[in-house]
């Protein structure tokens, strides 16, 4: 990997010019006593940062991170081998290493994932290495990544966290070749999203992760979330302040309408992409694809009309489930999501309201059952024909230790061909949009007298 020509870290002190032209506060008066966490923007009180000076802030935080050397990281990834390089991101590449205490005294023997910041693979630079050591360096909880040491030596900058064996959240949806998600480790990550983000904003002084999207969301191997990437992180506004003004950032398809137009961030910026992930969970679609139909393209603005009608909620859910989630829980994560993307911030939940909402959903198991089911098929105006059939269990599937791992298919003809399912006890089990549709044509037939 080709060394780099690094200059120093440039920091913005309070009175000083605007930091690299980005943000500044508005109206903000009064002072944060008794803050538990610095500003970023107090990192420093002179114009560069050396290593020893972001040691020094570091330590004086509460941080434990280890300073590691260039070293130290080549041998935790063997040379950066092919072997372990695990892909390119926003900083740069990413390996695969070990750690353990014959590294460093007292180091837990782990796996871990080192981001390498390289600006001709990546775009984002010194700033955002910065944020990401101050924030991660300061702020623990169990739906955030862990970052456990950092490199600053020389031209190298580096970032080591623990591994996250399951890989990100985007993979998942939209890459896999394993199979879908089932419905219960979806919420069951939706949940933890949101408490991490629920724990940003409560922090004093607040932050404002501006870059949630599924691709920043890590699993581990039981599918808990880990937010991660914080390079565009900012601290939220304080005192009086109503908003931070900032040069817009993040991904198209995930930041809010109102922060694309003004720049005015706020906590609320962060509420309208979780709605948009949440939707990308509820439908298996992205927020943006330009391979559907042109009224298709855009997710918020083709589903959001559909989230609050519960007649219509079929139609955005994701068809790889196959009929297997909670019908009360998918109305409930669907108004959630619907409040999350209003176009008024002010009438958007705030993360704990989410998390509230949303915990139930959890244990919520209205699922089509195993067993015999009637199927009733309308074959004339006035007639109709039983069949009883065994639904069978699917015991094999790719996402293990979860709730809903059992899942059933029914024939497509239930689907396309106008079909009731009849519980054992005699209750409608499920009413496809189809036959809706064909009841509603028998019955004007009906009256017409036809």
């Amino acid at each position: 990997m080709a060394a780099q020509s690094w200059n120093p870290f440039s920091c913005c002190v309070r009175g000083a010019a605007a930091e690299d032209d980005d943000d500044h506060c508005e109206s903000r008066r009064g002072n944060n006593k008794g803050s538990p966490r610095s500003p970023l923007k107090n990192l420093c009180s002179s114009g560069t940062l050396s290593p020893e000076e972001l040691s020094l802030t570091l330590s004086g935080s509460g941080s434990n991170l280890h300073a590691f050397t260039y070293t130290e990281l080549r041998a935790a990834t063997a040379s950066f081998s092919r072997a372990n390089y695990l892909g390119c991101g926003g900083f740069g590449p990413v390996y695969k290493g070990a750690v353990d205490d014959r590294l460093r005294p007292g180091l837990a023997a782990q796996a871990v994932a080192v981001k390498y910041l390289d600006l001709e693979c990546g775009t984002q630079g010194h700033q955002e290495w910065l944020a990401e050591v101050f924030f991660l360096g300061q702020l623990r909880h169990k739906n955030l990544v862990k970052l456990i040491g950092y490199c600053y030596q020389n031209e190298h900058r580096m970032l080591v966290y623990e591994f996250m064996s399951a890989g990100s959240l985007e993979n998942h949806l939209f890459k896999s070749i394993n199979g879908s998600l089932p419905w219960m480790t979806r919420m069951k990550i939706a949940v933890g999203a949101a408490k991490g983000l629920a724990f940003l904003h409560g922090a004093d002084p607040p932050v404002i992760y501006r870059d949630f999207k599924a691709s920043n969301i890590l699993l581990d191997s039981d599918y808990n979330t880990k937010l991660s990437d914080f390079g565009l992180a900012k601290d939220g506004p304080q005192g009086d302040a109503t908003h931070v003004t900032t040069r817009v950032m993040g991904t198209h398809g995930y930041a809010a309408p109102e922060y694309i137009m003004t720049g005015h961030l706020t906590a609320k910026s962060d509420v309208y992409s979780f709605g948009v992930v949440l939707l990308e969970l509820l439908s298996g679609r992205q927020s943006v694809d330009r391979a559907r139909r042109p009224r298709e393209q855009n997710l918020v603005d083709w589903a959001r009309p559909y989230l609050k009608r519960s007649d219509k909620l079929h139609q955005v859910m994701d068809s790889t489930l196959e009929g297997q989630y909670s019908c009360k829980g998918a109305e409930v994560a669907a108004l959630v999501a619907y409040k999350c993307l209003s176009q008024n911030p002010k009438s958007r939940p705030s993360m704990k309201e989410v998390v509230k909402a949303l915990e139930p959903v959890l244990s919520m198991d209205d699922f089509f059952p195993v067993g015999p089911i009637v199927f009733t098929i309308v074959v004339e105006e006035d007639k109709v024909m039983d069949m009883k059939v065994e639904v069978e269990e699917k015991h094999q599937h790719h996402h293990r230790n979860h709730q809903d791992r059992h899942r059933k298919k029914y024939p497509e003809s239930a689907i396309h061909g106008g079909i009731v399912l009849h519980g054992d006890n005699g209750h409608v089990a499920g009413f496809t949009g189809t036959l809706r549709r064909q009841q509603r044509t028998l019955s004007y037939h009906r009256e017409r007298g036809a």
